[in-house]
């Protein structure tokens, strides 16, 4: 199996090591490999939707960064047809966006969101 090396910020790490021991993986690159194992399945599943879709969209970030919520909900207004925005704990917030229309604008939204390191947490459910 190829060795790849990758850099974490001590949070990360911290967090990787936390997991590691909760989820009874034996090692770090275990644990790395079940994430990355995830991820792929989650993008296949994004990738094989076509059509018109109903879909949930959780955002989960610091409050200072609501100016790029606020420009992506202008960006992709046509696409969304509810929005929830709430204060979860200190400086985190939570948006639900309630999305309906095609799966290319869909994910592509998410793929916004997903790529913005500001953004803590982007989770899309389809309905």
């Amino acid at each position: 199996m190829p060795i790849v090396s990758i850099s974490l910020n001590d949070e990360m790490l911290t967090e990787l090591d936390r997991l590691q021991k909760s989820m009874g993986f034996t090692g770090r690159s275990e644990a790395i490999r079940a994430g990355i194992r995830n991820f792929v399945s989650e993008e296949r599943q994004k990738n094989e939707l076509s059509g018109n879709l109903h879909a949930i969209l959780l955002v989960v970030h610091n409050d200072e960064f609501d100016h790029i919520i606020a420009g992506m909900k202008h960006s992709f207004e046509d696409l969304i047809t509810t929005q929830l925005h709430s204060k979860i704990h200190g400086n985190k917030c939570v948006e639900l966006f309630m999305l309906d229309g095609e799966a290319e604008q869909i994910n592509l939204i998410t793929k916004n969101f997903q790529t913005n390191k500001k953004m803590d947490t982007v989770k899309l459910v389809t309905l």
